[in-house]
Protein backbone atom coordinates (compact mmCIF):
# COMPACT_ATOMS: atom_id res chain seq x y z
CA UNK A 1 0.00 0.00 0.00
CA UNK A 2 1.25 3.46 -0.86
CA UNK A 3 1.82 5.41 2.41
CA UNK A 4 -0.79 8.08 1.76
CA UNK A 5 -4.24 9.11 3.00
CA UNK A 6 -6.20 10.39 0.03
CA UNK A 7 -9.53 11.37 1.57
CA UNK A 8 -10.94 11.76 5.06
CA UNK A 9 -14.75 11.66 5.11
CA UNK A 10 -16.79 12.93 8.04
CA UNK A 11 -20.32 11.63 8.50
CA UNK A 12 -22.46 14.76 8.80
CA UNK A 13 -25.75 14.93 10.70
CA UNK A 14 -26.53 18.37 9.20
CA UNK A 15 -24.77 18.55 5.84
CA UNK A 16 -25.73 22.17 5.10
CA UNK A 17 -24.38 23.37 8.47
CA UNK A 18 -21.14 21.46 7.98
CA UNK A 19 -20.70 22.84 4.45
CA UNK A 20 -21.20 26.36 5.79
CA UNK A 21 -18.62 25.79 8.56
CA UNK A 22 -15.89 24.41 6.31
CA UNK A 23 -16.60 26.48 3.17
CA UNK A 24 -17.77 29.81 4.58
CA UNK A 25 -16.20 29.74 8.03
CA UNK A 26 -12.80 28.17 7.37
CA UNK A 27 -12.60 29.04 3.69
CA UNK A 28 -11.92 25.53 2.37
CA UNK A 29 -12.44 25.35 -1.40
CA UNK A 30 -15.28 23.13 -2.59
CA UNK A 31 -14.61 20.77 -5.49
CA UNK A 32 -17.22 20.06 -8.15
CA UNK A 33 -20.18 20.71 -5.83
CA UNK A 34 -23.77 21.46 -6.75
CA UNK A 35 -26.40 22.31 -4.11
CA UNK A 36 -28.24 19.14 -3.17
CA UNK A 37 -25.25 16.83 -3.66
CA UNK A 38 -24.80 14.27 -0.88
CA UNK A 39 -21.02 13.90 -1.25
CA UNK A 40 -19.14 17.11 -0.64
CA UNK A 41 -15.40 17.35 -1.21
CA UNK A 42 -12.95 20.07 -0.23
CA UNK A 43 -9.64 20.26 -2.07
CA UNK A 44 -6.78 20.51 0.41
CA UNK A 45 -3.01 20.17 0.19
CA UNK A 46 -2.09 16.48 0.19
CA UNK A 47 -5.41 15.09 1.47
CA UNK A 48 -9.02 15.82 0.60
CA UNK A 49 -11.79 16.34 3.16
CA UNK A 50 -15.21 14.89 2.42
CA UNK A 51 -18.63 15.27 4.02
CA UNK A 52 -21.31 12.63 3.57
CA UNK A 53 -24.62 12.09 5.40
CA UNK A 54 -23.81 10.22 8.62
CA UNK A 55 -26.47 7.51 8.21
CA UNK A 56 -25.48 6.87 4.59
CA UNK A 57 -21.81 6.61 5.55
CA UNK A 58 -22.61 4.13 8.32
CA UNK A 59 -24.78 2.15 5.90
CA UNK A 60 -21.99 2.10 3.32
CA UNK A 61 -19.53 0.77 5.90
CA UNK A 62 -22.16 -1.65 7.25
CA UNK A 63 -21.77 -0.39 10.83
CA UNK A 64 -24.33 1.03 13.29
CA UNK A 65 -24.73 4.81 13.19
CA UNK A 66 -25.23 5.08 16.96
CA UNK A 67 -22.34 6.12 19.13
CA UNK A 68 -21.05 9.06 21.08
CA UNK A 69 -18.04 10.25 22.97
CA UNK A 70 -14.46 10.19 21.78
CA UNK A 71 -14.18 8.26 18.53
CA UNK A 72 -10.41 7.89 18.80
CA UNK A 73 -9.78 10.18 15.81
CA UNK A 74 -8.43 13.72 15.73
CA UNK A 75 -7.83 15.70 12.54
CA UNK A 76 -4.80 17.99 12.69
CA UNK A 77 -3.69 21.20 11.02
CA UNK A 78 -0.08 22.21 11.54
CA UNK A 79 0.87 25.88 11.39
CA UNK A 80 4.30 27.45 10.93
CA UNK A 81 4.37 29.36 14.25
CA UNK A 82 2.65 29.80 17.60
CA UNK A 83 1.07 33.01 16.30
CA UNK A 84 -0.30 31.12 13.29
CA UNK A 85 -1.80 28.50 15.62
CA UNK A 86 -3.57 31.26 17.54
CA UNK A 87 -4.80 32.80 14.27
CA UNK A 88 -6.22 29.53 12.91
CA UNK A 89 -7.78 28.71 16.29
CA UNK A 90 -9.49 32.12 16.41
CA UNK A 91 -10.68 31.69 12.82
CA UNK A 92 -12.24 28.33 13.68
CA UNK A 93 -14.03 29.76 16.73
CA UNK A 94 -15.33 32.70 14.68
CA UNK A 95 -16.67 30.17 12.15
CA UNK A 96 -18.67 28.36 14.84
CA UNK A 97 -16.22 25.85 16.30
CA UNK A 98 -16.14 25.15 20.03
CA UNK A 99 -12.90 25.52 21.96
CA UNK A 100 -11.96 22.21 23.59
CA UNK A 101 -8.44 23.14 24.73
CA UNK A 102 -6.97 26.60 24.25
CA UNK A 103 -3.55 26.61 22.53
CA UNK A 104 -0.72 26.15 25.04
CA UNK A 105 2.89 25.01 25.15
CA UNK A 106 2.77 21.20 25.28
CA UNK A 107 4.94 18.48 26.81
CA UNK A 108 6.59 17.45 23.53
CA UNK A 109 7.96 20.96 22.91
CA UNK A 110 5.31 22.28 20.55
CA UNK A 111 2.26 24.46 20.91
CA UNK A 112 -1.27 23.24 20.29
CA UNK A 113 -4.96 23.56 20.99
CA UNK A 114 -8.10 21.64 20.12
CA UNK A 115 -11.46 22.72 18.75
CA UNK A 116 -14.59 20.82 17.76
CA UNK A 117 -16.43 21.53 14.51
CA UNK A 118 -20.23 22.06 14.72
CA UNK A 119 -20.82 18.29 14.95
CA UNK A 120 -18.09 17.57 17.49
CA UNK A 121 -15.29 16.33 15.22
CA UNK A 122 -12.02 17.18 16.95
CA UNK A 123 -9.28 19.21 15.30
CA UNK A 124 -5.85 19.90 16.74
CA UNK A 125 -4.07 23.05 15.58
CA UNK A 126 -0.36 22.76 16.32
CA UNK A 127 3.09 24.22 15.78
CA UNK A 128 5.74 21.51 15.72
CA UNK A 129 9.33 22.70 16.23
CA UNK A 130 10.70 19.19 15.63
CA UNK A 131 9.16 18.22 12.27
CA UNK A 132 7.83 20.71 9.72
CA UNK A 133 4.35 19.41 8.82
CA UNK A 134 3.17 22.63 7.25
Amino acid sequence: MKPKISLITLGARDLDRMIAFYRDGLGLPLHNYSPGDDMVMFRMEGTWLGLFPRQALADDATVPVEGSGFAGVVLAHNAPSKAAVDQVFAEALAAGATAVKQPVDVFWGGYSGYFADPEGNLWEVAWNPITDLT
